[in-house]
């Protein structure tokens, strides 16, 4: 049954074309040809980004992790945690505000009701009253300690006080819970038994955990599991969670004034006079500080700001702040895209907005969706390309390059639509840029009709072209040989020469098929390369350009193939180094006579097995431009001086005129 789609009008809601594996893919190129190794072209876009197929930048770690320390600072900006106390101080300064007003009340109306004893005793107890209130401690751990103790005047003031008591003894009990759970909200006093053998319990676990004995994992959850909504799955995860909170609570004692911890602990003393459920958290605090000592519990935070943040809002700012902490170094110690998976998106979405934690999430998919498009793939728990990746590499980097080529040089260099030098091969491809436009009319038409179903008028895209293949008589083989020594990174040469040497790889393999490359790396001394290796090529760590023993092997290699024989060289240095009578690797700098005899004496024989060479030299300056000049004589090869940004327009340019000329030649042969 044919498929069924609705299209309807763009609106600029719909979500269109975004990222997949052929646009990262795209975006990798350079990437893996520069640094030659799939593992660190990941890493370098992981850290840098990329843009999806519409244009939009999707952000890298590096511009990740500028937002969230902007996002940390800004908390840090804005609040004030000496503010933590500030409610219920006030509040206890409105209550003392209401029983002063009361005492003065009373003794009014004892004065007014004519009885002097009354009126006596009520001023001697409005003394005493307003003296204790006088000497009230100016600390909140002080003032409730006093006021606890205190016989109030006001029943109204009286029972505001135990209220704020008792609200203020739930915010110290869930602290206490928040360092364990997120679940048990609005915890009373009453439930303190429970928790206390549900700690009691989970020191326990712990303790048979570190033994290396079976905790009973299972049991703890199904009898305390409703303190833990995270659902974990194992007792390291239960206890990373826990230390991941208890860790965040410390760092806000850590950040608080030594008063304002004290405060706390007086109050905790005061209002929480459980020792059992103290002793029970400090173990607990003490096991998981044992356990997980990369937590960080030494952290702390210097707020700046005016906001004030009451109890629960320091512990929620507390809590947000550990998260980005947490987040900032799984970004900064990620080792690949399928490490940033272990990151909570929904809580990176709270913490910094949509689009980091869009841009987070496509990061970590990147690899996978590399891999499912057959681009890459694991070996021996390493990163590899496939052969489809190969292809891609070779084709995007030909692609790019014949993008770059102006009108009239591509009007100089069209090949002949029909003709001799020639044979069809009854075979079709894809119409790519740069092709001979050879088009299969019933093939093209075909992929129309398939894209845009039935009906005349028949509408084509460049999408349809499929062209015929075709086979020169004439046959060439070329090896290249491409200077791998350490002034090619240096000079910013070595990315262009390794493009070039893709594209000449992908265009012979794809519009030559019968045609010979061969590939040479030299430095030190050379050594062939086969297509597979090319990308994860780079350049080598020593000193020397060793063109004599390149030329050595590029001739050995040509030996054994037939038709037009050719060596394209792509180098930025004159000859320094060569292969001694003995074998070993002989190097100096400038160039020693010796050296440079013994490339001419290796160019020459090239030259008598019919082999032309054809340098392409990059800044080439006057000593270099000099050997290269007397090698050409030697050899009736051609010479090219060029810069990075144009190579590849000499070289694939060179090669397709030369491709050519050996056409025409045969046309008039025949």
């Amino acid at each position: 049954m044919a498929s069924q789609f609705t299209y309807s009008r763009w609106d600029g809601t719909q979500t269109g074309f975004e990222f997949d594996a052929d646009v990262a893919f795209d975006e990798l190129t350079d990437e893996l040809l520069y640094h030659g190794d799939v593992n660190a072209a990941l890493r370098r876009m992981m850290q840098d980004g990329m843009r999806d197929r519409d244009g939009n930048q999707l952000q890298g770690l590096r511009e990740l992790l500028e937002k969230l320390r902007a996002e940390r600072q800004d908390r840090l900006d804005r609040h004030d945690l000496g503010g933590v106390y500030d409610e219920i101080n006030d509040e206890i300064d409105d209550i003392i505000d209401e029983e002063r007003h009361a005492i003065d009340n009373a003794v009014r109306d004892a004065q007014r009701s004519g009885d002097e004893r009354r009126a006596q005793n009520a001023s001697a107890a409005a003394e005493d009253r307003n003296l204790r209130l006088d000497l009230l401690p100016d600390d909140l751990a002080g003032k409730v300690r006093e006021l606890d103790a205190y016989n109030f005047e006001s029943a109204d003031a009286k029972r505001r006080f135990d209220q704020l008591m008792e609200r203020l003894k739930e915010q110290l009990l869930q602290q206490m819970v928040d360092q364990m759970s997120g679940a048990m909200q609005n915890m009373g006093p009453e439930d303190l038994a429970r928790m206390k053998d549900m700690m009691a319990a989970l020191n326990e676990m712990l303790e048979k955990h570190q033994r290396g004995e079976d905790p009973g994992f299972e049991e703890f959850m199904e009898q305390y599991g409703d303190f833990f909504p995270e659902n974990p799955e194992s007792v390291e995860e239960l206890l990373e969670q826990m230390a991941r909170r208890m860790a965040a609570m410390q760092a806000m004692l850590n950040s608080m004034t030594p008063e304002q911890r004290a405060q706390l602990q007086q109050l905790s003393d005061q209002l929480l006079d459980d020792m059992d459920l103290q002793w029970q958290m400090q173990q607990l605090s003490g096991n998981l500080q044992q356990l997980f000592p990369q937590m960080q519990w030494d952290n702390s935070y210097d707020f700046e700001g005016q906001d004030p943040l009451g109890m629960g809002q320091a512990m929620q700012a507390m809590q947000e702040l550990g998260d980005l902490d947490q987040l900032e170094n799984l970004l900064r110690n990620a080792s690949s895209p399928a490490a940033l998976a272990e990151a909570d998106m929904d809580r990176v979405r709270s913490l910094m907005g949509d689009d980091a934690a869009k841009s987070l999430q496509r990061l970590a998919e990147l690899t996978k969706q590399l891999e499912q498009a057959g681009l890459i793939e694991q070996k021996e728990g390493r990163l590899e390309l496939t052969p489809k990746g190969l292809r891609r590499i070779g084709s995007n980097a030909l692609r790019e390059l014949f993008s770059k080529l102006t009108k009239d040089k591509l009007g100089q260099h069209e090949t002949s639509d029909v003709g001799q030098g020639h044979e069809r091969t009854y075979d079709t491809k894809v119409y790519e840029y740069g092709d001979p436009f050879q088009l299969d009319l019933n093939r093209t038409i075909r992929n129309a009709l398939r894209r845009r179903g039935g009906g005349t008028p028949v509408e084509l895209a460049p999408d349809d072209f499929e062209i015929e293949r075709t086979e020169h008589h004439t046959r060439s083989s070329t090896v290249l040989m491409l200077d791998l020594s350490l002034s090619m990174p240096m000079r910013d040469n070595f990315l262009p020469a390794k493009k070039v040497a893709m594209a000449l790889h992908s265009l012979i393999s794809t519009q030559f098929p019968r045609d010979y490359l061969g590939i040479i790396g030299f430095s030190e001394t050379a050594r062939v390369l086969t297509a597979q290796q090319l990308p994860e090529v780079s350049w080598d760590f020593v000193y020397g350009t060793n063109m004599h023993h390149g030329f050595t092997l590029a001739r050995q290699l040509l030996a054994r193939e037939s038709g037009t024989k050719q060596i394209i060289m792509i180098t930025d240095g004159e000859p320094t180094a060569h292969i001694t009578a003995d074998g070993h690797p002989f190097f100096n700098y400038p160039p020693a006579r010796e050296t440079v005899e013994a490339t001419l004496r290796e160019v020459v024989r090239c030259t008598k097995a019919d082999i032309r060479i054809n340098t392409f030299g990059l800044g080439a300056d006057g000593s270099l431009r000099a050997f290269i000049e007397q090698m050409t004589s030697i050899n009736r090869g051609r010479a090219f001086f060029t810069t990075p940004e144009n190579l590849g327009d000499y070289v694939l340019v060179d090669f397709i005129e030369g491709k050519r000329a050996l056409a025409r030649s045969a046309r008039r042969a025949g």
